[in-house]
């Protein structure tokens, strides 16, 4: 049964979601904003209500652990489920930006950038897909990709607004900045090449275009979602004001009118 939800909000979003009696949704831990009192909140080490890869058992559920310490990911998720009637409850994304939920029919899974998971219904699998240290080299991002199959009701985060994008629409292959991708269909391959071949021009893209020489490439017939804002810059001028937290021209102007 999909989830009923609905997404509050512009440039900040969150979602509400309504639990029938016995329904369940999992999230990342820091997502949850409010709740109704007859949702219950448990925290799991499983990435969904579907017995534990790997075994199953105390062994499925060591090896689900250690890929996602692996990959960086939070160890346990929180489990929402209602009681008693139909019961309400809210997340939100760690980054300002757009929702979007995606709905999983059993045909196809989804694979997206690791921390953008916001919920998912408890009907849906959570797997964590590794696309080899050579893509990771490269791009610095896709290396470790959450995935989802089965059927239910995903929800995604984005930083900034998202937009929806085919491959096959533009020729079968589409080159983006790595900081840019959020999720695409299992059916659509992904990659990172070189923008070109090594030469002065390259070198200087490089070095003052603060592009670097790779892009991931999306090939395929599939919907890619892709946010407007670039995660890598973000994190670059995040990184400036934190080194530099003494820079308050406004202040130090205040402090010398006024001592």
């Amino acid at each position: 049964m999909t989830v009923t939800h609905k997404l509050v909000g512009s440039s900040t979003q969150m979602v509400v979601c309504q639990l029938a009696a016995g329904q369940t949704v999992y999230a990342q831990a820091g997502r949850f904003l409010w709740k109704t009192v007859n949702v219950s909140l448990e925290t799991r080490l499983t990435g969904s209500s579907s017995p534990t890869k790997g075994g199953g058992g105390l062994l499925g559920m060591a090896l689900e652990v250690g890929k996602r310490a692996v990959a960086g990911q939070s160890l346990a998720f929180q489990y929402f489920t209602a009681s008693g009637g139909n019961g309400l409850v809210a997340f939100s994304g760690a980054l300002p930006g757009e929702l979007r939920a995606i709905e999983l029919d059993g045909s196809s899974g989804w694979l997206a950038e690791k921390d953008t998971l916001i919920a998912a219904e408890g009907s849906v699998n959570f797997d964590i897909a590794f696309q080899g240290l050579r893509t990771g080299r490269r791009g610095g991002t896709g290396f470790v990709l959450e995935k989802f199959t089965g059927s239910g009701t995903v929800l995604i985060g984005a930083a900034g607004n998202l937009i929806e994008l085919n491959p096959a629409k533009y020729g079968g292959k589409i080159q983006v900045h790595t900081g840019a991708v959020v999720a695409f269909q299992e059916t659509v391959n992904y990659g990172v090449e070189y923008i070109g071949g090594l030469s002065a021009q390259t070198a200087m893209t490089a070095v003052f275009g603060g592009e670097g020489i790779n892009l991931a490439t999306l090939e395929g017939d599939g919907s890619v979602l892709l946010q407007s804002a670039n995660l890598h810059a973000l994190a670059e001028t995040l990184d400036k004001l934190i080194a530099n937290p003494g820079e308050d021209r406004g202040r130090s102007a205040v402090s010398d009118l006024f001592g």
